[in-house]
């Protein structure tokens, strides 16, 4: 069994399938409208009353949740989390309804989720296709070929941000319909040029807003359910004849989708118009289902971070077979220590490789304080198939890496992730240590002893009596870590 839970800015949605001879075959799908984009006040704040909103849809899905391995579920939050000052307050709630760990995704990588998810629903078709998905604070614009995306961009407007700015009344005046139409065309000028000069074959909208606007076309016989350039602009007189979004519902629009129709179809209006689209389709894929297809991807051994990882690699021309070798190293002594220090999940595993392959990242840029480079480009870099939240684990390791082993190095990180990360920087700081020669010898057959803050390390004889620069390594390791009260012991067996 898998499940994906989408905590969009609109709705929540919540996907349970099951995999059947590599095949995902959805069980059940529950979706609420909990509008926690419209819950975050003057300050970037959610309000206790959107978090109990959401809460209360969580606790739902949970029950649906109970007993399913952590390896097959993936909870995820978009825009409303992503510029929300205590998203980190409330994905601790979350996390304690739910029972599983809930990441925040950067707005390319949900892009990459939804064409994913879109991709997949849909023939498998040749040629380019576009992909745009209306949420409730951002809008997802994607061009890829069968499964495999080539642009991904996500633009800062979404249906619930346009519908309290230019129709919080209800009211849908043609002058207020223009001011949303300029707006998303002027954030659309980042992407025109660019996605017009790459082409596509045909154009796909996903989302309940580009679902509704199909419903409305189809009822008023304008079309049979297709989007064209014409019946869109067709459409945008009908609105503004209307009036009010309450008489939407004679067109068949749900009340909790009313509101916020004429925001969304501002946006899919602006994109026509700006991208030149003259026709587009509905698929029924989106975010839910993509992460979905993830999942499979990472059970299947096809995980997309390790595409990332490789690419990161080349592109920043990395040594990768020093990075293997201190790989090595690092996984022999997590290994022992992994129960001692509590660091027996995949996930501590998975950053710990990585960090290793990328540590030395930075020296793209200089060779002086590399380890601070790199960390930076893994915080902000795009990186497909990685969460915020990895990222900063990533970094973090990566900026930790060598030399003072200061409180610095855990600035931004929550109190309850530091001892996980402080453990996994100490592995990564020996591997480097005794790999530092760079001869790729295969690690010593070291044996160690892990105990809250404070790692013994017992080499076999005679192995340091031949290697005094990895002494002399040691020995000022032993002096950087007592600086965060950690204790190093190197002995002999």
């Amino acid at each position: 069994m898998l499940a994906a839970i989408d905590m969009g800015s609109n709705s929540f949605h919540m996907v349970v399938a099951r995999l059947v001879h590599g095949e995902i075959r959805t069980v059940e799908k529950m979706g609420e409208k909990v509008q926690l984009g419209a819950g975050l006040d003057s300050y970037n704040r959610l309000t206790e009353d959107a978090q109990q909103r959401a809460l209360e849809c969580l606790s739902r899905f949970a029950q649906r949740l109970q007993g399913m391995p952590a390896e097959g579920v993936q909870i995820v939050g978009t825009n409303a989390l992503r510029v929300a000052r205590n998203a980190h307050e409330f994905i601790a709630r979350a996390e304690e309804v739910l029972g599983y760990p809930v990441e925040i995704i950067a707005g390319r990588e949900e892009a990459r989720l939804i064409y994913l998810g879109v991709s997949h629903t849909l023939a498998d078709d040749e040629g380019k296709r576009l992909v745009i998905d209306i949420g409730g604070g951002s809008t997802e614009f994607i061009i890829g070929q069968r499964f495999e995306p080539q642009e991904l961009e996500s633009l800062h407007m979404g249906c619930v941000s346009f519908r309290n700015r230019y129709f919080p009344d209800g009211k849908i005046t043609r002058r207020q319909m223009d001011k949303a139409i300029t707006h998303a065309e002027q954030e659309l000028l980042n992407i025109r040029q660019h996605y017009r000069s790459v082409g596509w074959q045909s154009a796909v909208g996903s989302s309940g807003s580009i679902k509704a606007i199909c419903s409305v076309l189809a009822n008023l016989k304008i079309t049979d359910g297709t989007l064209t350039r014409d019946a869109m602009e067709e459409l945008r007189k009908r609105l503004v004849d209307m009036g009010r979004v309450e008489k939407l519902a004679d067109l068949g629009v749900r009340q909790d989708r009313q509101s916020i129709f004429p925001a969304g179809f501002a946006i899919l209006l602006a994109a026509f118009r700006s991208l030149d689209i003259q026709a587009m389709t509905f698929a029924d894929g989106a975010l839910r289902e993509g992460l979905l297809y993830d999942i499979v991807g990472r059970i299947q051994h096809e995980d997309v971070r390790e595409r990332t990882i490789a690419a990161l690699q080349e592109r920043y021309h990395v040594d990768q077979a020093h990075g293997a070798a201190v790989e090595q190293t690092a996984i022999a002594a997590w290994q022992q220590v992994a129960d001692q220090w509590g660091l027996h999940t995949s996930a501590d595993e998975d950053v710990l490789r990585w960090a290793c392959r990328l540590h030395e990242i930075g020296l793209t840029i200089s060779h002086s304080q590399y380890h601070k480079h790199g960390a930076y480009l893994l915080r902000y870099s795009d990186l497909p198939g990685f969460t915020q939240q990895f990222q900063k684990d990533l970094a973090t390791l990566v900026r930790g890496h060598r030399r003072k082993f200061s409180s610095t190095v855990f600035e931004g990180i929550e109190p309850e992730d530091k001892p996980r990360l402080r453990y996994l920087c100490v592995l990564l700081r020996l591997a480097v240590l005794i790999q530092h020669p760079r001869n790729l010898e295969q690690p010593p057959e070291f044996v160690l002893h892990g105990h809250e803050n404070k790692l013994v390390v017992e080499f076999p004889e005679g192995w340091l009596d031949n290697r005094p620069l990895t002494l002399a390594d040691l020995e000022n390791e032993r002096d950087y870590l007592s600086k965060q009260d950690f204790t190093l012991e190197i002995g002999t067996r």
